[in-house]
């Protein structure tokens, strides 16, 4: 069964700066009060009345946790313990800022419950760290990885590509340096110019340039390539669509689509296919095949795969089925009488 994940959304609260990239209600689409104690107890129960579910896990999102007052702190938490004892919350997690983490505070966290801790890491290069306003180091990302880990705790990251002063080949090696403190889970989100912030300031001054939705999946197809031939799940790429996002009102530029996540998957599948096909004969029939649950991805968004690769090598692709079985990272291509296979993370290279 799917895990259940109750959210509570903290925006900004505990957060000392004010990031040039960043403007939490844009993104997660509420305003970021913390909840009370009965409030949180009376949504953990609803959410297991609608899910039908035995247990949830509750999530704490934006802001930076550990940098609230501990009382408040304590007030988030507090109301979950009787859960956890009992099993209706299997586990707790949080997102927080990197230098607000200590050997004190990853102690408190898993005396507390929590299992999860979400680093908002941005980049492994203090340069951009700097042009962004982060006010912490790439030295703060690896020591809250040390204090975390200490104390038995699930880390995650998520990282920022097309910051200020950011380059491509900055962003792998960043991307790299973070892979080599072995997460336990990435989200990869590409910078936006939100209204209000300071990067739309910098933006409108002509001073910073966003990549391009086709750049950042460019780059984002890499990064996935990484984390997947390390073995490391990424579980978002791309903001996740709100209102004020998919209405434009608070987004003024940058690399946002809903459906991110396809588009740079299906840039890997597009690559792979190109050199299954690259022997192909003009007019040859093909038929593809792979796991159901890449389908989507392997035809690519209104089929513009299939559209390519019949544009490019002058072949005719006949069909694209789902195979039983076939592992989500496999992949077969039928050109005329000749059967190809091909993987993902042995057949291609970036």
């Amino acid at each position: 069964m799917k895990r259940v994940i109750v959210p509570f959304f903290i925006t900004h609260q505990g957060c000392p700066h004010q990031c040039l990239f960043c403007d939490q209600k844009a993104i997660t689409g509420a305003d970021g009060a913390l909840p009370m104690s009965d409030e949180i107890v009376s949504t953990v129960g609803r959410w297991l009345c609608s899910s039908q579910s035995d247990s949830v896990e509750v999530a704490f999102y934006g802001g930076s946790f550990t940098l609230l007052d501990k009382e408040d702190q304590f007030s988030l938490l507090q109301p979950l313990q009787p859960l956890l004892k009992s099993g209706k919350v299997s586990s707790i997690r949080l997102s927080t800022r990197p230098d607000a983490v200590d050997a004190g505070t990853a102690r408190f966290l898993r005396e507390s419950g929590v299992s999860t801790v979400e680093l908002g890491v941005q980049s492994m290069d203090d340069r951009v760290l700097d042009a962004s306003g982060r006010g912490h180091s790439s030295q703060d990302n690896v020591d809250a990885f040390i204090a975390l880990r200490a104390e038995g705790l699930t880390v995650g990251a998520q990282i920022m590509p097309g910051l200020p002063g950011d380059t491509v080949l900055g962003v792998v090696a960043s991307f790299r340096a973070l892979l080599a403190l072995k997460p336990d889970l990435l989200r990869i989100y590409p910078a936006v110019v939100l209204n209000g912030t300071g990067l739309a300031r910098l933006y409108s001054e002509g001073l910073y340039t966003p990549l391009t939705l086709e750049e950042a999946i460019c780059i984002c197809k890499v990064l996935l390539h990484e984390a997947a031939l390390a073995g490391i799940p990424v579980v978002r790429v791309g903001l996740q669509p709100t209102d004020d996002l998919s209405s434009g009102s608070e987004l003024l530029a940058g690399p946002y689509h809903p459906a991110f996540r396809q588009l740079a998957d299906g840039e890997r599948w597009y690559d792979l296919l190109r050199i299954l096909l690259s022997d192909a004969d003009t007019g040859d029939e093909v038929v593809i095949y792979s796991s159901s649950s890449r389908l989507s991805d392997v035809i690519g968004q209104k089929r513009k795969n299939v559209k390519r690769l019949e544009e490019g090598f002058k072949v005719h692709i006949t069909d694209v089925l789902p195979e039983s079985g076939m592992g989500n990272t496999f992949i077969r291509v039928l050109i005329g009488e000749r059967m190809i296979s091909g993987d993902l993370l042995t057949d291609l290279r970036y």
